[in-house]
């Protein structure tokens, strides 16, 4: 009998790259460069997440 997951090991590691990118975002953030912040939270939230869930 074969387990099936619900997301594959793709999807898993686009989204764990994504929660890493999201966690860089803030921390720089709370570093003061809003600029750079900006960036990594927007790759994170509307690319990689979207892209992790769709694959």
């Amino acid at each position: 009998m074969t387990r099936r997951f619900l997301l594959a090991r793709r999807n898993l590691v686009i989204l764990a790259a994504a929660v890493l990118v999201l966690v860089a975002g803030y921390l720089t953030l709370a570093a003061g460069h809003a600029s750079a912040a900006a960036l990594l939270l927007v790759v994170g939230y509307c690319i990689l997440f979207p892209i992790g869930i769709a694959l």
